[in-house]
């Protein structure tokens, strides 16, 4: 009985009561870092999929569409919400802002295709920054929580081996509950970095694919645009017009 006793004394909660300020504060680090964790899991997660689902239905209504009048229109419509039709709104605008430029700035000099290629590069360079949001923090969480484990781990041995000596006896007993204890801090930190890190390779991999694939898709934009490989014609001066109000969903050029 006074064995069990001593048992349900050495838990996670035993732990929580005997330690100390610091020791208080490196387990509300790894919560908030775990919290942060899953947050970003969930809500790329979800994010990943919408622009999975939106780039899917862009890319097929692009492909069937009579032309980039129609595009432009469709874009009107359903507004921007995944890299490809991000890319065709720049496209389309820089269109635009070539056909009406007044020559009197430096973003205007140049060829039409060379305004053109300044845009597309800038819309994917956007692309990449959203895509990489919050992995620079799951990688300093992955990097960082098993280290705040561990001196949290080397503070509870410190205070244990302390306390043994004060007390006088090293028995087995009186030194694997404190240092079993001290320990948890450790596992707390592996349990934070494993999935930071499992979530950081996930969307980076993911990150690369998506981007690899609206690279392509910009070549095929740009010669459309810059040749006319589709109509044998450049963007017709109608596509712009129709294009010329912003939809209300679009992103900022």
């Amino acid at each position: 009985m006074e064995t069990a006793n001593q048992t349900a004394q050495l838990g996670f909660a035993h732990f929580i009561a005997q330690a100390d300020t610091l020791a208080h504060v490196l387990l509300v680090i790894l919560l908030a870092m775990s919290v942060i964790t899953w947050y970003l899991i969930v809500s790329k997660t979800i994010a990943n999929l919408r622009m999975k689902k939106h780039a899917q239905a862009f890319l097929a209504h692009f492909w069937q569409a009579s032309g980039l009048q129609a595009v432009a229109a469709y874009l009107q419509q359903n507004g921007v919400n995944d890299p490809f039709s991000h890319l065709t709104h720049h496209g389309l605008k820089a269109a635009e802002q070539f056909r009406n430029k007044s020559g009197s700035r430096l973003i205007e000099s140049g060829s039409e295709d060379e305004f053109l290629t300044r845009a597309l590069r800038r819309a994917i360079n956007q692309d990449t920054a959203r895509l990489e949001y919050g992995h620079t923090m799951l990688a300093s969480i992955a990097s960082s929580a098993p280290f705040v484990g561990l001196f949290g781990t080397v503070w509870g041995i410190y205070h244990a081996l302390v306390n043994i000596g004060m007390s006088g006896s090293g028995s087995l007993d009186q030194v694997a509950g404190p240092v079993g204890e001290a320990l948890i801090m450790t596992a707390l930190g592996l349990a934070v970095a494993i999935p930071a890190v499992l979530a950081y390779n996930f969307f980076n991999r993911a990150k690369r694919q998506m981007l690899t694939e609206v690279d392509g898709f910009a070549h095929d934009l740009f010669a459309f645009m810059s040749t006319g490989v589709r109509n044998n014609t450049r963007v017709e001066k109608d596509a712009a017009q129709v294009y010329a109000a912003p939809a209300a969903a679009a992103r900022n050029a």
